[in-house]
C-alpha cells in the first residue's frame, strides 16, 4: 500500500510538472486588421459598329442602339455614384447617350455624354452588381452631315455623392 501511494504521488508530480512545462510554450500574438474602402468597376468589352445608316424620308436619321456590353461594380462604401464622360465631346448635332442598368442602386435612364461628368448611377451603398447591361444610343440630326468612323473614349468613375 505504501508503494502504491508512493507511486501515485510520483505519478501526480510527473503530471503536474509536464503540464507546467507545456504552459511555458504559450505565447499571445496581436493581429491588426482593416477593411479599406473598395470601389471597383469593370466593363465586358468595347462597343463596335454603332453606325447610323438610315432615315425615314422627312425625318432625322434613325437612332441606333447597342446593349451588348455589361459592367460590374463593387463598392463597400456609402453615398457613392458612377459618373460618365467623354474624353472629347461629340460634334454638333450628334449625341451619344448611355444608360447603366443597376440591380442595387438608382439609375437616371438615358444620359447624354459630354466632356463633363454626368451622373449615371446614384445612391450606391455597399453593393456588388455583376453583368449589368450598358446601353448606348447614337442620335444625329440631318444637319450633322456625315462623320467618319471615330473612336470615342467613355470614362466611368466611382466617386462620392
Amino acid at each position: 500500500m505504501k508503494r502504491m501511494l508512493m507511486f501515485l504521488g510520483v505519478f501526480g508530480l510527473i503530471i503536474a510538472m509536464s503540464t507546467s512545462a507545456l504552459a511555458l510554450g504559450t505565447v499571445d500574438q496581436t493581429v491588426t486588421v482593416q477593411v479599406s474602402t473598395i470601389t471597383s468597376i469593370s466593363v465586358s468589352g468595347n462597343v463596335t459598329g454603332l453606325t447610323i445608316a438610315a432615315a425615314v424620308a422627312g425625318s432625322d436619321p434613325t437612332q441606333v442602339t447597342d446593349a451588348e456590353t455589361t459592367y460590374s461594380v463593387t463598392s463597400n462604401g456609402a453615398n457613392k455614384k458612377i459618373t460618365g464622360s467623354l474624353a472629347v465631346a461629340m460634334p454638333a448635332n450628334i449625341t451619344l447617350k448611355v444608360n447603366l442598368a443597376s440591380a442595387s442602386a438608382s439609375t437616371g435612364g438615358d444620359k447624354t455624354l459630354s466632356a463633363g461628368d454626368e451622373n449615371l448611377v446614384t445612391a450606391m451603398t455597399a453593393m456588388k452588381d455583376s453583368a449589368q447591361v450598358v446601353t448606348y444610343k447614337l442620335d444625329a440630326t440631318a444637319e450633322a452631315g456625315t462623320m467618319e468612323s471615330t473612336v470615342k473614349t467613355v470614362t466611368l468613375t466611382i466617386v462620392d455623392e
